[in-house]
């Protein structure tokens, strides 16, 4: 049998053996590459600036994604994103950024790096450290979309494991395929194939919103949807987030920094062409925001705010492949299928799929990721190098070259195929080992309180009504403590009130009056039942949300 103290005491030594190797560093402090190269402060520091741009669109996804889900769950969503930026930061730092932009021979090298893990050896170098920072932050934004894809309803535990083996080895590795010299762009059949050079993804369609988009659809497939999004016969029931003030900053904070996440993939102030990928960039989301404003105006009467938000945001994740070497007339194209792509995504998922997406996580990054790889496939135009000014010039199916468009048609592929399938195996493992879901109660609560033993608005008086069938009717599910009054034993619950789990008078040992559900009612006509039952039980059921129809028989 194997002796466990062993084990303990070799990787102890294997651990204190990797901190003391002798740094073969090739420049820790800068004098070389700045001898070599005059220009190494301003690239320096744009790319360093454009990294803090991309990571204050943390704030901005946690808003989006808080803004667009219910207040009993905004400080659960806070803590994933806090949580999967600082776990992200170190998986990517002693594994992942090895395995994406480490060095090796043969075939092991077209499929992952070998070296550099814990940033240690030839690691320790200024433009590799400067390299690492920036590609720090896109880790964590792959993993961060996975968070909305699964809101109001995974365990804060099993999404953290999630979140690290995305930045320490999902994204990684398919990063490594296309921008660390790995099979998708270097393998001579792919460079064969794409007129001399493989697939191209100049700041992350794929390799960052791809990624985290499909492997949020995995989660959420496997999840299972939010008790209450649908009805017993399928039919999808909306849950309004409760702050779309939040919801539409976040969004002007991801517009923001995306100014960071496509100009500054150049990783050159001096690279000129960053002009043009800053007009690109504004030019799809706008479009995107216009196509969806008015297709949800057209569908529904009026123009849907989050919609629209998701409409900037798809248009922004498709233009971020090809910003770099398309026209902006194509780019407004990019953006338009865009805001269509966002629309008919969520109606798939609810409608079709029934696969519940609380965020619209999965049409945004997953579908538009796709799109935004096969848009480079066809509107290249041959004015922009492979990442540089230099040749060769990279042209898509409009400009004469379709084995660009195969070459990318492989690269969405694999990239769906790799981010949903190794999604299912890893939430598949974590359901079946420690679970991915909290309980029914804990949901119906809300995760702040189950999850985190807070809640975010204690003070916040909030009484609000919503049907899922456009009846009036729903069921109360949410209540605060404190409008609970002292009252004689239980058994004098009767009239309208119902009980469901506990006891709901204060007095009673082992009250959790969170778990307690009016009958199902219509509003409309029964508002009078409520004070009826106000003066004849004076435990005062005053703050109330209303979550789902009679139709679905669920509380919530």
């Amino acid at each position: 049998m194997v002796n466990l103290k062993h084990v303990h005491i070799m990787l102890i030594v294997v651990l204190l053996a990797m901190l003391v190797t002798p740094v073969l560093a090739q420049d820790p402090t800068g004098a070389e590459t700045l001898e070599g190269d005059p220009n190494a402060p301003v690239n320096f520091a744009w790319t360093l600036i454009c990294g803090f741009l991309v990571m204050f669109m943390q704030a901005g996804f946690a808003m989006v994604e808080t803004g667009l889900t219910r207040a009993k769950n905004a400080s659960n969503i806070m803590m994933k994103n806090l949580a999967d930026f600082s776990f992200g930061a170190l998986s990517y730092w002693a594994v992942g950024f090895a395995l994406m932009f480490g060095t090796a021979s043969g075939i092991t090298g077209l499929l992952f790096g070998t070296d550099g893990f814990f940033l240690l050896g030839d690691a320790y170098d200024v433009s590799t450290i400067e390299l690492w920072f920036f590609q720090m932050v896109f880790a964590a934004t792959a993993a961060t979309i996975v968070s909305g894809a699964v809101a109001e309803r995974v365990k804060f535990s099993t999404y953290l494991i999630a979140s690290v083996a995305i930045t320490a080895l999902i994204y990684p590795i398919y990063g490594h395929w296309l921008w660390g010299g790995g099979w998708l762009n270097a393998a001579d059949f792919m460079v064969n194939l794409g007129g001399g050079y493989g697939a191209l993804d100049f700041a992350g369609s794929g390799v960052v919103h791809g990624i985290g988009g499909f492997i949020g659809l995995a989660g959420a497939l496997l999840l299972g949807p939010r008790i209450g999004k649908f009805r017993k016969d399928g039919t999808p029931v909306a849950i309004p987030g409760h702050a779309l003030t939040f919801a539409v900053l976040g969004v002007f904070i991801l517009w923001f920094g995306w100014f960071g996440f496509n100009p500054g993939s150049t990783l050159a102030a001096t690279e000129l062409r960053i002009s043009v990928i800053a007009a690109n960039t504004v030019l799809a989301s706008a479009a995107g925001a216009i196509t969806t404003l008015f297709i949800t105006w057209w569908r529904f009467g009026k123009p849907d705010v989050s919609m629209t938000g998701n409409g900037v945001l798809g248009g922004l994740v498709a233009i971020t492949a090809s910003c770099a070497w398309v026209s902006p007339w194509a780019s407004v194209v990019i953006g338009i299928v865009a805001g269509i792509i966002i629309y008919v995504g969520v109606w798939l998922l609810d409608w079709v799929l029934h696969i519940d997406d609380p965020v619209g996580a999965v049409s945004v990054h997953g579908f538009n990721g796709a799109w935004g790889l096969l848009a480079l496939g066809l509107f290249a135009d041959g004015t922009y190098g492979v990442y540089t000014t230099e040749g060769p010039l990279v042209t898509g199916l409009l400009y004469g070259n379709a084995g660009f468009l195969a070459a990318q048609a492989i690269s969405m592929a694999v990239n769906f195929a790799w981010a949903f399938g190794l999604g299912l195996i890893l939430f598949a493992a974590l359901k079946y080992t420690v679970g991915i879901r909290v309980s029914p109660a804990e949901e119906l609560q809300g995760l702040d309180s189950g999850e985190h033993g807070v809640s975010t608005y204690p003070n916040f008086v909030r009484s609000k009504m919503r049907s899922g069938s456009g009846h009036g009717s729903g069921v109360i599910r949410h209540f605060d403590q404190r409008t609970l009054h002292p009252h004689p034993p239980c058994d004098c619950i009767r009239g309208p009130l119902k009980q469901v789990r506990g006891q709901v008078c204060a007095r009673c040992p082992g009250t959790n009056p969170f778990l307690h559900v009016l009958p199902f009612f219509r509003a409309a006509h029964r508002a009078p039942e409520l004070a009826e039952t106000r003066t004849h039980h004076p435990y005062g059921v005053i703050r109330v949300w209303i979550d789902a129809s009679e139709d679905q028989d669920l509380p919530g």
